[in-house]
This record gives structure tokens, C-alpha cells and sequence, in this order.
């Protein structure tokens, strides 16, 4: 099923936001301090161009370490990606999914942009993973909520 999404995706609309994540990626490259933010346009576009199946997911959850993205200074980075760009590409996914939302058969689409838009608005200290590797991170992640909370109690 995923396949098909990605195809009717891809051919809907998918490729236009994929590749302005691409072409974002393509002027940070340029200007050498924007290789960081580059990386994550590029990771995040090609997600953007097939987008069922996945979801991007914090590396610290999923590595269980920090690392330059998901510390201080990937708040940073996010900070001024919001401000440079991400505004920008997240404006553009919600426009993307209310033209989605005038159709019954375009809510699946129109709820991937809105989650491309939260991502959007802060990539760095992401990564992209196969939706069961994310219900793993979310599931080790309730345990050791779980775990925490029967601890204090």
C-alpha cells in the first residue's frame, strides 16, 4: 500500500516539494557554513519525495547518544534554519495540504505534508527510518518513561 501512496504521491505533487527541499540544499552546499543544513535538505527531500512507509525520528532516541545535531548546538542550527528557511518550506507544505484536504482522496497526502511541515520547521538532529524502526524508538522510549515513573514512585 505504501508503494502505491508513494507513486500517486510522487506524480501529485510529492516531486515539486522534494525538490525545493533539494534546492534549499543545493544553496546551503554553496555557501560552505550551510553544509550542515544541506545535509539535512537533502535527507529530509528525498523523504519528501517518497514519504509512506518512513518517518523521521530524533537520532538521539535512536542511537542513544548525542551527537553535534542533537546538543546545543543542533538547537542552534534549527534556530537558524527556522528563520533562513524552514519558515519557508513548512509555509509551503501547509499550502500543499489544504489543496490536499478539498478531496477525501488526498487526506492521507495532505496529513504527510503537515508532518513534512513539523519537520520543517526543525530538521536538524533528525533522521529518516522505516516506520517500524520508529514505532521501536517510540516503544523504548515508553519504557523507559514507564520504567522512570514506577522508579519515583
Amino acid at each position: 500500500m505504501s508503494m502505491l501512496g508513494n507513486i500517486l504521491w510522487f506524480i501529485m505533487g510529492g516531486v515539486l516539494m522534494g525538490l525545493g527541499w533539494w534546492l534549499i540544499g543545493l544553496l546551503a552546499f554553496i555557501t560552505l557554513i550551510g553544509i550542515p543544513w544541506g545535509k539535512a535538505c537533502f535527507v529530509i527531500g528525498q523523504f519528501a519525495f517518497l514519504p509512506f512507509g518512513k518517518e523521521a525520528v530524533n537520532r538521539k532516541d535512536l542511537s542513544r547518544q548525542d551527537d553535534i545535531g542533537t546538543g546545543f548546538l543542533g538547537l542552534l542550527g534549527n534556530i537558524i534554519w527556522f528563520l533562513v528557511a524552514g519558515v519557508w518550506l513548512a509555509i509551503g507544505h501547509v499550502l500543499s495540504a489544504a489543496a490536499c484536504f478539498v478531496t477525501i482522496i488526498g487526506i492521507p497526502f495532505g496529513i504527510q505534508h503537515l508532518k513534512l511541515a513539523l519537520i520543517a520547521l526543525a530538521p536538524i538532529g533528525k533522521t529518516i527510518v522505516d516506520k517500524e524502526v520508529a514505532a521501536a524508538v517510540r516503544g523504548e522510549g515508553a519504557q523507559a518513561a514507564l520504567s522512570r515513573h514506577r522508579e519515583g514512585s
